[in-house]
């Protein structure tokens, strides 16, 4: 009774709504084959309960998108030298490349100088023995030429530290200033203008001893002996004053010589133009300082060279 009151009362009221009615007859409509279409308002689908996954996007700022810079490392400062340390380390440097340039200067020297000596004494060494041993081929000792000999090597190398000084006051330091300028000033290089005087020296004495080696008699055996005296002089002077003064390379043991000392101390005096130059000789220079009042500034001047030694 229920149910026909419900049917009635429904299909009365369907009558009524006409769109209710069309979802009644919807309603008794057979069920379509197949799948049911994935949405219909007419079409009631369960709701599965159970676990989900759920997305959510929630709109925020650009801002607070981005993650935080990374805050930068702690700077160190860095120390800026004053400009008394740059000086100081500019002055170091110049120290240190003057330095190099100086050794490398005196290695030069050095090679130059044993070279020219080694040469000079072999020629000598072998001209003295083979000469007298001609003298003595015959037997009889020829005595006086022998004497000559021995007596002018002695005498030319004495006599030849006056003529240097001589030399160095009347033409180096005048007409030939220009050449030995470079002797008075900074060297540059291994070398220096003043070195030509050198070699000037060594013409005689090398043509005194060809001479005299190639000869026989007392003349030739006189020229031998002063060509012999000037090249002894000649290498004591490049070891005492290129060597020992100026220390253009080592002389070993001949620093250690007291005379020698004070040459060199005399011969720095005479860089100093203190006594007007003097002195103009090299192994006589302490004598020349004693001429003129100078011992006391050479006592000086050694005083100085022993403790830079």
């Amino acid at each position: 009774m229920a149910t026909g009151l419900s049917g009635g009362a429904m299909t009365s009221f369907a009558v009524k709504k006409p769109l209710l009615a069309a979802a009644v007859r919807r309603r008794s409509w057979p069920p379509p084959s197949g799948r049911a279409l994935p949405f219909s308002p007419l079409t009631r689908t369960p709701r599965s309960r159970g676990l989900g996954t759920v997305t959510c996007f929630v709109p925020q700022g650009t801002e607070s998108q981005q993650a935080p810079a990374p805050s930068p490392p702690p700077t160190v400062p860095v120390p800026v030298p004053s400009l008394e340390e740059e000086a100081a380390a500019a002055a170091a440097r110049r120290i240190a490349e003057r330095k190099a340039r100086k050794l490398s200067e005196r290695r030069t020297y050095l090679v130059a100088a044993v070279m020219s000596s080694l040469g000079f004494t072999s020629m000598a060494v072998a001209a003295v023995y083979y000469r007298f041993h001609w003298q003595l081929e015959g037997g009889d000792v020829p005595m006086t030429e022998m004497f000559g000999t021995f007596a002018l090597s002695v005498g030319a190398a004495v006599g030849m530290e006056f003529w240097a000084q001589w030399a160095h006051r009347s033409l180096w330091h005048a007409s030939l200033w220009h050449m030995h300028e470079s002797h008075h000033r900074a060297r540059e290089g291994p070398f220096e203008l003043n070195d030509v005087f050198a070699i000037t020296n060594a013409v005689p004495a090398i043509s005194l001893l060809a001479y005299g080696f190639f000869h026989r008699g007392i003349v030739p055996g006189l020229c031998f002996g002063a060509g012999l005296g000037i090249t002894l002089f000649g290498m004591a002077y490049m070891f005492v004053h290129d060597g020992l003064v100026h220390r253009r390379f080592p002389v070993g043991p001949i620093a250690n010589v007291p005379y020698f000392r004070r040459v060199a101390a005399a011969h720095k005096i005479h860089h100093t133009d203190k006594f007007e130059g003097v002195p103009y000789g090299l192994f006589l220079g302490p004598k020349e300082l004693e001429e003129v009042g100078g011992l006391e500034e050479l006592e000086k001047e050694l005083a100085r060279i022993n403790r830079s030694l």
